[in-house]
């Protein structure tokens, strides 16, 4: 089954629109028919009679059938146009569904550049070529049959002209639906390119600006830019060699039918009307094709389209909700990692994480530290199901993280990064963002435990400032604190603070540790840093090595049996003075 089809199953809502559209371009179609048997009787009876009264109410019926057509081609743009628009904006909902229920695995597998493409260009193409399927797939089809009936009816010594020309035409047809789809293909990916450089470059404005890079990405742009252009004008050059070859046709079938009708009538064969009609009826016939060459270009493309939907569609999300997955937990915060292993897929190389155990109570603060690249952030991550373990498991409260329903498990998890993405809204939305229906004073108590309580007061719109773009108006240290505020307010059994107070200055994040000490009592904190003093208090500090625990203890013990603890100790702090 194509891909085009299996989209259909989207339209079941709008079925009757879908049914009516085409039974109300039928009725056009059949007036359409009439039109050249009514010219043939004015011309034949009516005017080689002189017979006004017969042109006159043939004329009147003419218009009365034109009038009914009109009505039922209007009708028909009324129902398609409906049953289009609605099918486009059910799909990108659920393709956006779709997105939302991807697992990190899933959104690195596909960049973003391609969703948004996906998402809009793809979902237009499909929709268009949903909109010429309702009014032109009836239509041309119909006008082609019946124009051809109609023709032969009306002069059967001429019925042979389309037998001739209308096999040119269909092979005309077959040959450009094999040259376009692959083109057009190409050219949805040449999109996907250039929307990606564009999405990096919006993102990463300021890097660009502070390194200089313009030219540089310019010239990318540039070249993703030509790309596009190139082979959009190379399936555009191979699409229009298809009209002008279906006009030639059409001028060169009028051309023979005027001189063998000719002939006819001069030997009292044919009337001038039939020659008329039959003209009138085989252009009907040859525009009707290029009517569906155009269909199929848009089909072509749309087909393209739709694989690339599904793609998106069929993916399962690496990570989902078991079957009997737990829904009535409350988790404590007691969370263990049993010899985890953890390794993301399609990547070389050794395993991210290798047997890692450990258990943090209720109440606990667990620090973890290591070099760049030790796993520190892969392991934090585990715990929400952001990814699935590749071996072991992670528990909470004695379940299995993979056993509970992600929704109660996440609702109970706040995290923190260290990127912290703000959406364009007000402060007071962007902190209550995972509890709509916090209080006022939640939402400032959250704040003032962020240490965020402050600034915010002094913004002259207070906590209903509006953001700019992901909080560009805001400092770094000030993003993260609303982004430990906004944590903090879904009231966690389990805090995540990954980095998350690296552009904090080193007295406010004193006061930040301060306040969670007394928030988060009888719950459980991962805190990962890369400062060393902002784990000195920890209950419990976790040393990575290479995807391992090397070490595991109080700050004290680790100082005493830990060299890789030592060494990064002193390099931060210096070996003169320890805080033992």
């Amino acid at each position: 089954m194509s891909a085009g089809l299996k989209l259909a199953k989207e339209l079941r809502p709008y079925w009757r629109w879908v049914v009516l559209a085409p039974l109300l371009m039928m009725l056009e179609v059949a007036m359409d028919l009439l039109q050249p048997r009514m010219v043939e009787r004015i011309i034949d009876e009516g005017i080689a009679r002189l017979d006004l009264g017969l042109v006159l109410q043939t004329g009147l019926l003419m218009f009365g059938l034109a009038v009914i057509g009109a009505l039922g081609g209007m009708s028909n743009g009324f129902f398609a146009e409906s049953a289009a628009q609605a099918f486009g904006a059910d799909l990108r909902e659920r393709l956006f569904r779709k997105v939302q229920a991807f697992a990190f695995v899933d959104l690195e597998a596909i960049d973003t550049g391609q969703l948004i493409t996906r998402l809009t260009n793809d979902v237009t193409q499909v929709q268009e070529a949903l909109l010429l399927v309702l009014r032109i797939l009836v239509r041309a089809p119909l006008l082609l049959l019946g124009s051809l009936i109609m023709a032969v009816l009306t002069s059967p010594s001429l019925a042979w002209l389309p037998l001739v020309l209308l096999p040119i035409e269909l092979v005309a047809v077959v040959w450009l639906i094999q040259r376009v789809t692959p083109l057009f293909t190409r050219v949805q990916e040449r999109l996907d390119a250039l929307n990606q450089v564009m999405q990096e470059n919006l993102a990463g404005a300021r890097v660009v600006k502070a390194f200089v890079r313009a030219a540089y990405e310019q010239a990318r742009f540039g070249d993703a830019n030509q790309r596009l252009t190139d082979d959009s004008i190379r399936a555009g050059r191979t699409v229009a060699v298809m009209p002008a070859f279906m006009m030639f046709t059409l001028n060169a079938s009028i051309v023979a039918v005027l001189w063998f009708g000719g002939v006819e009538v001069s030997r009292g064969g044919l009337q001038l009307g039939q020659v008329i009609a039959f003209i009138n009826y085989l252009t009907t016939a040859l525009f009707s094709l290029i009517m569906v060459s155009h269909l199929i270009i848009h089909l072509a493309r749309a087909e393209a389209s739709a694989k690339r939907i599904l793609e998106v569609l069929d993916r399962q999300p690496a990570v989902q909700n078991r079957p009997e997955a737990l829904t009535e937990v409350t988790p404590r915060g007691r969370v263990t990692f049993e010899d985890v292993t953890f390794d993301y897929q399609g990547r070389d190389g050794d395993p991210v994480l290798r047997g890692v155990s450990f258990t943090a109570e209720p109440g606990q603060t667990v620090a973890l530290i290591g070099a760049t690249g030790s796993g520190k952030s892969s392991l934090v991550h585990l715990i929400p199901r952001f990814y699935d373990v590749t071996g072991g498991r992670v528990t909470i409260d004695g379940h299995d993280v993979r056993d509970l329903d992600l929704a109660t498990l996440r609702r109970n998890i706040g995290i923190a990064l260290q990127e912290a993405v703000l959406f364009s809204g007000t402060i007071r939305d962007n902190i209550r963002y995972g509890r709509p229906d916090a209080t006022e004073a939640e939402v400032e108590d959250a704040a003032r435990a962020a240490q965020a309580h402050d600034f915010i007061q002094s913004l002259s719109q207070g906590y209903d400032t509006l953001l700019g773009q992901r909080g560009v108006n805001l400092s770094g240290g000030q993003k993260q604190r609303l982004a430990i505020a906004r944590a903090l307010l879904v009231r966690p059994a389990v805090l995540i603070l990954d980095d998350s107070t690296s552009a904090v200055d080193v007295e406010t994040e004193t006061r930040i540790q301060a306040a969670l000490e007394e928030v988060m009592r009888d719950r459980t904190s991962f805190v990962i840093a890369q400062r060393i003093s902002t784990v000195l208090a920890a209950d419990k500090i976790l040393v990575l090595d290479d995807g391992q625990i090397v070490a595991e203890g109080t700050h004290r013990q680790l100082l005493a049996e830990s060299p890789i603890y030592r060494e990064i100790y002193d390099s931060q702090l210096g070996g003169g003075e320890r805080h033992d």
